[in-house]
């Protein structure tokens, strides 16, 4: 996959480029590839849906983690006996609207909207509707995932049912 380098503006064909390939690495279960692409301080983040600008130090967010608790969240969801992964749901993601808002130095914030299908045997096919923020680290290797903030629309967070994989 061609990535931008830390030379230059970020335009936003890079980054569709870059958040299509995410997605289909998120998609097909290949999460240490995922891994990959986080800065050592990367962030996942999903504030609750009353407070989507809030930060994790004054809000209660429904998943504030760093970079070691997302590789551990990895490591529980690609582990064998996740009986909540097992068998994997098949995830099918749909990313639009992808913007570039801005650029200081190497950090670019990328906005986009998404859509996520989760099929899962014996259960209805559940939506998930929302919006993403990136900050996106240009680097000699790619753009590398500083933070990445997954804003649910739902109203109602209980219908969606568990999350049990990367959104």
């Amino acid at each position: 996959m061609s990535q931008t380098t830390a030379v230059g503006r970020l335009t936003r064909a890079e980054a569709e480029d870059f958040l299509y390939y995410e997605a289909a690495l998120l998609d097909e279960w290949r999460l240490k590839e995922w891994l990959e692409l986080l800065t050592p301080d990367a962030r996942y983040l999903i504030p609750p849906n009353d407070k989507p600008d809030g930060e994790p130090h004054n809000t209660l967010f429904i998943i504030a983690d760093d970079a070691e608790r997302i590789r551990q969240r990895v490591i529980r969801i690609l582990d064998p006996n996740c009986h909540a992964e097992a068998p994997k749901s098949r995830l099918r993601r749909c990313i639009s609207n992808v913007r570039v808002l801005g650029q200081e130095g190497d950090l670019a914030t990328v906005a986009a909207n998404f859509v996520c299908y989760r099929f899962r045997r014996y259960e209805r096919v559940r939506e998930y509707v929302g919006g993403l923020t990136y900050q996106l680290r240009l680097t000699p290797e790619g753009l590398r995932i500083r933070e990445r903030r997954v804003v649910i629309d739902a109203h109602e967070l209980g219908s969606l049912g568990s999350v049990s994989f990367i959104l």
